[in-house]
């Protein structure tokens, strides 16, 4: 006896609350870098070697579109947010439910404040690469933003990553 399979293409496809890490516990990875361009490259593969022990493995769209927002933000903390003797603090986090990974970096200057990425009209090629980073961030991450930083002098900015809703 023999079946055929069932197409269901143009069927609706029930949709299932996102786990890609297969628990439902929540993780953070936590580190402070130097604010230096030596922290800002470290920070990443730090980044990516947790990213992959949670569950999101290397080689995939989650995990490097996590690492490139970790390594656009930890860049910018470096040269927009640096001051002489001050670390830049990093933070991961997933949420319980393995939807979002939040990507979260303080530093300690208060006056150079990140704006919505806009080139513009009229700027050199030199200002044009300039300020991309945010504009990567701004694709990749569902949202971005950034607050003063609640315990101290700083700001921090942010970055959640969401993944896909998948079919049943």
């Amino acid at each position: 006896m023999t079946t055929e399979p069932i197409n269901l293409a143009g069927t609706a496809q029930p949709t299932i609350l996102c786990d890609p890490l297969n628990t439902a516990t929540s993780h953070t990875f936590e580190m402070r870098f130097t604010s230096t361009p030596r922290g800002a490259r470290l920070a990443p593969r730090l980044a990516a070697v947790r990213l992959d022990a949670w569950g999101i493995p290397y080689g995939t769209d989650a995990h490097d579109a996590i690492v490139l927002i970790v390594a656009e933000l930890t860049a910018n903390a470096v040269r927009h947010g640096h001051v002489p003797g001050r670390d830049f603090h990093l933070r991961l986090h997933t949420a319980s439910d393995g939807c979002t990974v939040r990507v979260e970096v303080t530093d300690t200057r208060t006056e150079c404040l990140p704006r919505r990425p806009a080139v513009p009209e009229g700027a050199t090629r030199a200002e044009e690469e300039a300020g991309r980073g945010l504009v990567l961030v701004s694709h990749l991450a569902t949202r971005w933003d950034w607050h003063p930083r609640p315990d101290g002098p700083g700001k921090t900015v942010w970055a959640e990553y969401e993944f896909p809703l998948r079919p049943q």
